[in-house]
């Protein structure tokens, strides 16, 4: 069976068990994130991303990642307290996962083997890689970290209207 988003079973920040089958039918941007990047100010324009479209069926989740200059040191706990805190982030925050590396996260080898970085590259160079989803499941575009969640915009919406 070929796999998409909703196949899935990732852990939330609590260690719970979430599938993405909750997600089916949904634009999901996936975001590997942390609270001492440089790019972390993205926490903003995500949440923005996720007001203006999640009553249309779109949802932001974060997966905070502690692989790139240790910029993700916290617990699942300090990290939720960051995003709530500094960013009023509504959007899920899941639970810390490798992205790069044998102890990937399943999501994260499907997402990189669907949609390949800058010269077919599957490993994830930063914090703040996006992968966006369309309600089929799967993988529609990768965005580079320094693509602000702005830029998104366009893509969304054009992934909310597919059938």
């Amino acid at each position: 069976m070929e796999q998409t988003l909703p196949s899935f079973t990732v852990k939330d920040f609590a260690g719970r068990d979430v599938s993405l089958e909750k997600y089916k039918d949904q634009v999901v941007l996936v975001v590997n994130v942390a609270s001492k990047c440089g790019f972390t100010p993205q926490y903003k324009g995500l949440e923005e991303l996720y007001e203006k479209f999640k009553d249309q069926g779109f949802v932001v989740l974060g997966f905070p990642c502690n692989q790139f200059g240790s910029q993700e040191p916290g617990s699942n706990e300090d990290i939720q307290q960051f995003c709530s805190l500094n960013y009023g982030v509504q959007f899920p925050v899941m639970g810390k996962v490798d992205v790069n590396g044998g102890e990937a996260a399943p999501l994260y080898k499907w997402m990189k083997a669907s949609a390949p970085g800058i010269l077919g590259t599957e490993m994830i160079k930063w914090n703040f890689t996006k992968f966006l989803i369309g309600k089929d499941g799967n993988v529609i575009k990768r965005f580079a970290p320094k693509d602000e969640p702005k830029d998104l915009f366009e893509d969304i919406q054009m992934a909310l209207t597919q059938k």
